[in-house]
């Protein structure tokens, strides 16, 4: 492939910076200017991001590239003879003879139509596509759309595959690097569903990336000690009508649909952009428990079937009412309605003994989330104030009728509401210097009842509001990139608990908390990078863990939480190394993490109920934790590229057991790789495998879990569809299974439909291949929307 086309984006991105701070004495001294627009030939549609080169005897001087509307200005020219070359991917080179001189100081090129060049677009076609694993520097980026092996699944079953990344298949919790206190996002705003509850409703068809960021700076909310996952979800924003379409059904026991519509429109100052994504299908699930206190022995089977339909929809616009002002607005409309049945059943040594206990459930969630974004571009280039309003409503019902062992009907209306509202103002004060500036407000109300029998039994309010600022300053000395910050924060929470069966329980936590970060990067050369962060976070204490009430009961063990709980603080340090090699990259890193007043599950005997435990939670001491990570990114052939990473880390895990304090120390570590075969420039196959290894807490000792995954795609019809197939977990071989001797011995396992067959379809179109080449010069598709898409 012609070299010139690969870096041809990245050099009118350097040109352009060029243009407006000239670094030749003879364009910044200079008085000339030349103007013009650039159009498409066939279409005479303007064309923005065309590179346009300023040359003085075949050397470059300066460059710009071409504005939304194709036109271009480049000033500050010495009066001298030039040569303009006006290059763009897909396109025959066009190149103008230009004179400046005293008496014509400024040259009018006027309107110049280019035409593509079909020896250019067919290399367009095959330019290697970005690796599904990116190290930035302040986070990881996977992109979704690029693993054949995420087609048909959710963000849960993605994020199970990523690195650092755990899934509890029993409750969903997710994890970062060992820590289940980690913020999700989503297009970079919280959401009033619960994290583990909206993993398993979106799509991967509707994901465009997923962003690790594990040490986030002050201009992001302090909350998740292990750090902070964003998903993004598709948008397009380019010229014309474009969209795609996807589809694909998903064999387990049962078959499942996942599917998904992404289409925008997009002409003069107007984008408008919509995305659809369907879920639905049955799942099951099955396991046991076998207690082993002598005279207490039983073994306790466990049986879940669950139908789940899912919606989620993503539409706005995007208003450009000029060069330097935007206009966005979007709302997301997510909903899912889950019916299901259970049975557990409890087999003791006494037949006279044995419980069978039947569940019908039936949950209805609603989200509604509305945003608000307005930007405005001043004159300097990155000098920029960006306002938003994000609104997000919740209202969940959940009804369960137990019969069998303890009949009876729990209804739980719950009802959440969230405004966040923000200012955010960037100055580049120099070449090399940077200032941010931020105003944050926040504002939450969740209200709960619990009804048993149609009886309200308890019910809690529960109100949270947080007023926050920060300011960030970046240098570059040299080879150097230096960034400190702080955020300041005033935290109000207030909930009021009332149960049919106790006093009232009051809860309130204030406080004002500064919380620092510092980031530093050295590049010696284009070859290795090391960067180094450290920062404060904070996990403040959820609803369900500070709730007196009994949240969930099973005939062996109680959940209950501890309006006692205070917030835990962590400061984190992390340092990495990316080398970049003839075959790809790797990026090394480590991490150290200093956690104070750590809250920590406990587990106790029931005092009423020798034969029962009471789960619940409490703070601790100081506690540390530190791990390392690998991964790489590697074009072994032309036909062989490999993903590959490893993770392991180290805590001292810290807990009661039946009023006995416990401290262990847990090491543990997992890997992936994923392998992808390039057979022809339509046809690939992908073979992954992942290992988690043994995971030791206070309540339990998880066993290893290891599966194998692979997948094809063809591509047809010319480019515009692809056909994609996948089989998860070949061998049948992960479940979650799992021994505990404290503070009653027990071992037990869990299963889930994890060996399933995918087959899936993806069309994509739209309003011709130049209007989606001149994408591919921006990194992101919404670079010129707000921050918030």
């Amino acid at each position: 492939m012609n070299l010139k086309l690969i870096l041809l984006c990245l050099i009118g991105f350097v040109l352009s910076i060029q243009a407006q701070n000239p670094v030749n004495q003879s364009v910044s001294t200079g008085s000339g200017i030349i103007i013009g627009k650039i159009i498409d030939k066939k279409s005479n549609s303007p064309l923005s991001y065309v590179n346009v080169i300023v040359k003085l005897d075949n050397k470059i001087i300066t460059g710009v590239i071409t504005t939304d509307k194709g036109t271009f200005a480049i000033k500050n020219l010495a009066l001298k003879n030039y040569s303009v070359e006006i290059q763009y991917i897909g396109y025959k080179t066009i190149l103008k003879k230009v004179a400046l001189s005293e008496e014509n100081k400024s040259v009018d090129l006027n309107t110049i139509a280019i035409e593509e060049d079909a020896t250019q677009l067919s290399e367009v076609e095959i330019v290697q596509e970005r690796s599904i694993i990116e190290q930035k520097t302040d986070r990881k980026v996977i992109n979704v759309g690029k693993d054949l092996l995420s087609a048909g699944a959710t963000a849960a079953e993605i994020l199970n595959n990523i690195p650092s990344v755990s899934i509890d298949q029993q409750t969903n919790e997710i994890s970062l690097r060992g820590n289940s206190n980690v913020r999700i996002l989503i297009d970079g705003k919280p959401s009033t569903i619960s994290a583990a509850q909206l993993l398993q409703q979106i799509p991967s068809s509707s994901i465009k990336q997923i962003e690790l960021i594990t040490n986030p700076s002050a201009k992001y909310n302090p909350e998740g000690m292990s750090g902070m996952i964003n998903i993004v979800l598709n948008k397009n924003s380019k010229v014309g009508f474009n969209g795609n379409l996807n589809g694909g059904i998903t064999q387990g026991k049962t078959p499942k649909f996942n599917g998904s519509t992404d289409m925008n429109y997009r002409n003069g100052k107007f984008n408008l952009f919509g995305n659809y994504g369907l879920n639905s299908g049955k799942q099951t699930r099955n396991g046991f428990v076998q207690f082993l206190t002598p005279g207490q022995e039983n073994n306790q089977s466990f049986n879940f079937d669950n139908r789940n339909t899912s919606n989620l929809l993503k539409m706005g616009f995007d208003f450009y009412l000029n060069d330097t002002n935007t206009f966005s607005i979007y709302t997301i409309q997510n909903s899912s309605f889950n019916k299901g049945n259970s049975l557990t059943s409890i087999v003791y040594p006494d037949p006279n003994k044995n419980i069978q206990q039947f569940s019908n459930n039936q949950k209805d969630n609603y989200n509604h989330t509305y945003n608000l974004n307005y930007k405005k571009k001043f004159k300097k280039e990155g000098h920029t104030l960006e306002f938003e309003a994000n609104y997000s409503l919740g209202d969940n019902t959940e009804n369960i009728v137990y019969s069998g062992f303890n009949n009876r009907i729990n209804d739980t209306p719950n009802s959440n509401n969230s405004t966040l509202i923000n200012l955010d103002y960037t100055n580049p004060l120099s070449e090399t210097s940077k200032l941010e500036l931020g105003l944050e407000s926040r504002l939450e109300k969740t209200n709960n009842n619990f009804l048993e029998n149609n009886v309200l039994n308890s019910n809690f309010n529960y109100d949270r509001k947080i007023y926050s600022g920060y300011a960030t300053y970046s240098k570059q000395i040299g080879k150097w990139n230096l960034q400190a910050g702080a955020r300041m924060e005033d935290y109000l929470a207030n909930a009021l608990f009332k149960n049919l069966n106790m006093n009232d329980t009051k809860y309130e936590n204030n406080r004002f908390t500064i919380y620092p970060s510092g980031f530093a990067s050295y590049i010696p050369n284009d070859k290795n990078s090391y960067n180094f962060s450290v920062s404060k976070r904070v996990d403040r204490p959820s609803i369900s863990q500070i709730s007196p009430i009994l949240e969930r009961s099973t005939p062996q063990i109680d959940f209950l939480g501890n309006p006692n709980l205070q917030p835990q603080y962590t400061n984190s340090f992390e340092v990495n190394y990316t080398r970049k090699t003839k075959i790809g990259s790797i990026t090394s890193g480590i991490f150290y993490r200093q956690i104070n007043n750590e809250i920590t599950r406990t587990a106790i005997e029931n005092p009423t109920s020798p034969d029962k435990i009471i789960l619940s939670y409490n703070n601790l001491n100081d506690n540390k934790a530190f791990g390392v990570e690998i991964s790489g990114n590697l074009d072994f052939t032309k036909w062989l590229s490999t993903n590959i990473s490893f993770d392991a880390y180290n805590k001292t895990v810290k807990g009661y057991s039946d009023k006995d304090y416990i401290e262990v120390n847990n090491t543990a570590f997992n890997a992936r790789i994923a392998n992808t075969f390039k057979v022809s420039k339509a046809l690939r196959f992908q073979l992954s495998g992942m290992y988690r290894g043994p995971d030791l807490s206070i309540q339990a000792l998880a066993k290893p879990m290891w599966k194998i995954d692979a997948g094809s795609s063809i591509t047809v019809l010319g480019g515009n569809g692809t056909i994609t197939a996948r089989v998860s977990d070949v061998f049948n071989s992960m479940h979650f299974a799992f021994e505990r001797s404290e503070p009653k011995p027990i071992n037990g396992e869990f299963k889930w439909e994890s060996q399933t067959a995918f087959l899936g379809f993806n069309y994509r179109f739209g309003s011709g291949k130049n209007k989606a080449i001149q994408r591919k010069a921006r990194e992101n598709n919404e670079t010129q929307s707000s921050g918030g898409f």
